[in-house]
C-alpha cells in the first residue's frame, strides 16, 4: 500500500471550543519513530476529553493549532525502527495524537489487536471508556456483590460499559441520565434510574438505599452534580471516583471532608493510571480480556459520523444529546 504525503484531519484552531475544529486536506501524514507504527484510520472514537481540549480545560492538553482526536482503530501500515509488531496488515485500536485523520501513529507496545469478528468500529472503546469504567468499578472502587453503585452519564460510553460490568459484579446499580435515554439504561440491568437535571439527587439515592447512600460513585458529571455525588456516599466508607467534568469544575475543601463529606475521594485518568502503576493497569486489561471471554462486553455499537461532521458531533456530546459511543469516519 502506498502511504500518500498529506492526508484529510480535522484541526482546533482554538480553545473556543469544537466550533473552531476545522477540516483540512493538506496535514502532512505523521512518520512512526522507534517503537511506533502507522495506522491507516477507519474509524476514530469520539471522547469527552476532546471536548475538554477544545476548551483548554484538559490538564496539560495541546495548544492550536493541532490535530485533534485521540483514539482511533485502523489497519497497521508502517512500522517505526524496532518494531516486531504489530506487523503491517494488523488491525489495531489505541491512543495517541491527531486520531480525527485519515493516518496515525500509535505506541507499537500499546496498540491492541482487534478482537477477531470484529469491526474497526465496534473496538473502540476498548482502550478508553471500558478500562476507564472497570479501574473505576474494580481496583479503585473495590466494588463487591450486594453492594450499591450510583453510575452518572450512565446512557454514555463509559457509563454503559460500567452498568454492564457492575451488574455482573453483583452491584446494585442507580444510573443518573436524562429521561429520553432511560430506556437505553434499563435495558442494560440498571435497577434504578434518575434524571440526571433537577431534583435532589442526593435524597433520591438515600431514599433507594434506605438512607445509607451508595457504597461507590462512579462521578464524571462535575459541577453543581459533584456535591450530590459527596451527598449521596455512604458515611466514612463510601468511595467516589472521579474520573470525568462534564458539568465543569467543582469545588471541595478539606473542611467539607471533615464536617460534611466524610467519603473517600480518588481521582482517575486512564492515561495516568497506565503510566504510573502499569501493574494496576495490566490487572485491569486482564480482567477486561476475561469479560470479553465470557461475553459479558461485546461489541460496541457506536454511531458513525463523517469526518467532516467532527465539529458538529462533538457539539452534540458537548450539549449531552447522545447516546453510547460516537465514531468518525475519515
Amino acid at each position: 500500500m502506498s502511504i500518500p504525503a498529506t492526508m484529510r484531519a480535522l484541526q482546533q484552531t482554538s480553545l473556543n471550543g469544537p466550533q473552531d475544529m476545522r477540516l483540512i486536506v493538506d496535514a502532512p501524514v505523521p512518520t512512526p519513530g522507534q517503537g511506533e507504527v502507522l495506522i491507516r484510520v477507519t474509524a476514530a472514537g469520539v471522547n469527552f476529553a476532546d471536548i475538554s481540549k477544545a476548551h483548554g480545560t484538559f490538564g496539560d492538553g495541546p495548544r492550536p493549532p493541532y490535530l485533534a482526536g485521540f483514539e482511533a482503530a485502523g489497519e497497521v501500515v508502517a512500522m517505526g525502527e524496532a518494531v516486531t509488531g504489530p506487523q503491517p496488515g494488523t488491525r489495531v485500536v489505541g491512543v495517541g495524537n491527531g486520531a480525527f485523520a485519515e493516518y496515525m501513529v500509535l505506541s507499537a507496545a500499546a496498540a491492541m489487536p482487534v478482537p477477531p469478528g470484529w469491526t474497526e468500529q465496534q473496538a473502540l472503546g476498548l482502550v478508553v471508556n471500558w478500562p476507564t469504567a472497570l479501574a473505576a468499578l474494580k481496583p479503585l472502587g473495590n466494588i463487591t456483590a450486594g453492594q450499591t453503585v450510583l453510575i452518572h452519564a450512565a446512557a454514555g460510553a463509559t457509563g454503559q460499559a460500567a452498568v454492564t460490568m457492575a451488574k455482573h459484579y453483583g452491584a446494585t446499580v442507580i444510573a443518573t441520565a436524562s429521561p429520553a435515554k432511560h430506556e437505553t439504561v434499563l435495558a442494560l440491568g440498571a435497577d434504578h434510574i434518575l434524571g440526571s437535571r433537577g431534583g435532589d439527587l442526593a435524597a433520591e439515592v438515600l431514599r433507594l438505599t434506605g438512607g445509607a447512600g451508595a457504597d461507590l460513585v462512579l462521578e464524571s458529571a462535575g459541577g453543581a452534580t459533584f456535591d450530590a455525588s459527596l451527598a449521596a456516599a455512604k458515611r466514612v466508607t463510601g468511595r467516589v471516583v472521579v474520573y470525568g467534568l462534564a458539568g465543569g469544575e467543582a469545588a471541595i475543601t478539606n473542611w467539607d471532608l471533615v464536617y460534611k463529606h466524610q467519603v473517600h475521594v480518588i481521582g482517575l485518568n486512564i492515561g495516568v493510571l497506565a503510566q504510573a502503576a502499569p501493574q494496576i493497569f495490566g490487572e485491569v486489561m486482564g480482567e477486561l480480556s476475561a469479560l470479553l471471554a465470557v461475553g459479558v462486553l461485546t461489541p460496541g455499537q457506536p454511531t458513525a459520523y463523517e469526518l467532516a461532521d467532527g465539529p458538529k458531533t462533538l457539539t452534540e456530546l458537548e450539549s449531552r444529546a447522545t447516546i453510547g459511543k460516537l465514531a468518525l469516519l475519515p
